[in-house]
């Protein structure tokens, strides 16, 4: 049963996790861009199709968080399978997930959706689009720094009797 709930846990941080990482550090770039039909027509493809990308992205964001629930649900599970929901690296992680969870839910879903319904055309508006951006961009780094301790932890295990 432990081979089982872990392999699920895994499968689903990889499946999961993994898209919203890359989605949501891929929306900034995209979001920059206002779309605004008054710009000159030779500019980058991916320029012109960036509201329409950004707004992808944002759908990825969100269904995949729903999904990547399963991650903290089948992780528990499997602690308290190992018997080590008491051990440091694990609590460790369990707050960075949920703080990582919270960034995602509280900064990183709402920002992206308040640059889609943006305005566009002016000066102020691109700036301030811009400015947004940048801060998601860092907030987003953020969160996947924060992934990334989460899979050392995981690995790495201090403490573990396993010898890795």
């Amino acid at each position: 049963m432990t081979k089982l709930l872990l392999s699920v846990h895994v499968l689903a941080a990889i499946l999961a996790i993994g898209p919203i990482a890359v989605a949501a550090s891929l929306f900034p770039r995209f979001a920059r861009d206002s779309g605004d039909a008054r710009k000159p027509d030779d500019r980058e493809p991916d320029a012109r199709r960036g509201p329409a990308i950004a707004a992808f992205l944002h759908r990825i964001c969100r269904g995949y968080t729903v999904v990547g629930l399963a991650v903290p649900v089948f992780g528990l599970a499997t602690g308290a399978q190992l018997g080590v929901l008491g051990d440091a690296w694990l609590i460790t992680s369990i707050v960075l997930t949920t703080i990582a969870a919270a960034l995602l839910a509280l900064a990183i879903l709402p920002t992206q959706q308040r640059l889609l319904a943006a305005p566009d055309g002016t000066d102020t508006a691109e700036n301030t689009r811009a400015a947004a951006a940048t801060r998601l961009a860092m907030t987003t780094g953020i969160f996947n720094l924060l992934w990334a301790i989460v899979v050392v932890l995981m690995i790495v295990r201090p403490g573990s009797t396993t010898g890795a």
